[in-house]
């Protein structure tokens, strides 16, 4: 257990927080109130390698880990988790064509994609299945060498701009085993989105419902069999919820660093704030808090790269437990900014409303104590049935 970096990582994340610096953070205010969502600036993160993270080199792909994609969000979020977060969700959708495509499709989308020359959207969330997601209703008929999707999905980053869906349709049966993955090309007939919505945070990425009418797409544009798109989904979602949870991290972060800025600063009753022990202890337990929350999602986001067996139980954890502290520093940053943290200029109430979606998406948090749970329960009947066996 090795808990120092190595160089290349503190190279890949002393880049990533250069680019935070001079690309987002000067930036990440004004986007915020024009709704502005910088494709210019996603493709210039493009060129560092951010489209492809954990894609295979062959395609353009950077081929890193899952850890040092924990460090890359982690930094890019100290300039702007609105903006980071999306280029997780990108990732994500990379990813899946990457593990689960054929060469042919790798081929096709990936090159693109990872330049962020084309930008992609994950399908999976509708109006009636958000946290029972294998409820979904999106179907995909066969006919002939196409499928005729008929359906709609709700909340997806990007739709509208983004250039190609991910979509987790149902071909089969009720239940996860009758969802199958299909790539959907902007501009295809039939494709349409709903108005971008109006959010408490988030605003610097488009959010869109997504409508299929009679969309026409080539059967060769399914990843995988039928049925295993739900599985693919699941995958998706454990190294999404590590790359989340990093996008909490660097916005509390920020958050805290403005923080002790302001506070050595600011005076009250002849002293500066940081003079003061009882917020001296605030500060203390929150820089304590992040530490503990960042130790924890290195060691989950190495359980990923290991292909442990308890990696997508990690990744439930840290989802939870990092995206509800990071909101905690963010909110309790901005109290220490008194008055000042309300206003729009200080960037932290931004990092607060930011931050609060993290606790909902990729799994609300109560989905990941489901999660938990159900594996803590069948594990523990599992090392029963051993016993027995032992003794009989």
């Amino acid at each position: 257990m090795d808990f120092a970096l190595t160089e290349e990582q503190v190279a890949i994340r002393a880049m990533a927080l250069d680019f935070a610096a001079a690309e987002l953070a000067p930036n990440a205010i004004a986007w915020d109130q024009s709704k502005h969502f910088p494709i210019d600036t996603l493709r210039k993160a493009g060129t560092l390698g951010f489209g492809g993270i954990y894609t295979r080199d062959d395609v353009g792909g950077t081929g890193l880990t899952r850890l040092d994609a924990s460090l890359i969000f982690e930094a890019l979020s100290t300039g702007c988790p609105t903006i980071a977060a999306y280029i997780s969700i990108h990732n994500m959708c990379a990813w899946m064509i990457d593990r689960y495509g054929s060469e042919n499709q790798r081929r096709l989308w990936l090159p693109a994609l990872t330049s962020m020359e084309r930008l992609a959207s994950y399908c999976l969330t509708e109006p009636g299945a958000g946290s029972d997601a294998a409820a979904l209703r999106t179907r995909a008929t066969r006919d002939g060498d196409h499928y005729i999707l008929d359906g709609q999905k709700q909340f997806i980053s990007g739709a509208g701009t983004s250039d190609i869906y991910i979509v987790m349709v149902r071909t089969g049966e009720a239940g996860p085993r009758g969802i199958s993955t299909l790539v959907v090309e902007k501009n295809t007939p039939g494709l349409s989105f709903g108005t971008d919505e109006k959010k408490m945070g988030w605003n610097a990425q488009p959010t869109r419902t997504v409508f299929f009418e009679g969309v026409r797409v080539p059967v060769a544009n399914r990843i995988g069999a039928e049925g295993n798109g739900f599985a693919f989904a699941m995958a998706g979602l454990d190294g999404g919820r590590l790359n989340i949870a990093a996008c909490s991290l660097g916005g509390a972060q920020a958050a805290l660093d403005h923080t002790l800025d302001y506070m050595r600063e600011r005076k009250a009753f002849g002293r500066t704030l940081a003079d003061f022990q009882a917020l001296q202890f605030r500060l203390a337990d929150m820089a304590t808090e992040l530490e503990v929350a960042r130790t924890f999602l290195w060691r989950a986001a190495g359980a990923l790269d290991a292909k442990a067996a308890d990696a997508t139980k990690l990744c439930a954890m840290a989802k939870r437990f990092v995206t509800d502290v990071g909101f905690k520093v963010a909110n309790d940053a901005l109290q220490l900014h008194g008055g000042y943290g309300y206003l729009a200029e200080y960037g932290i109430e931004k990092i607060v409303r930011d931050l609060r979606v993290h606790q909902i998406l990729e799994g609300t948090n109560e989905i990941m104590r489901v999660i938990i749970a159900r594996t803590l329960i069948a594990d523990g009947r599992r090392d029963r049935g051993d016993h027995h066996e032992h003794h009989a």
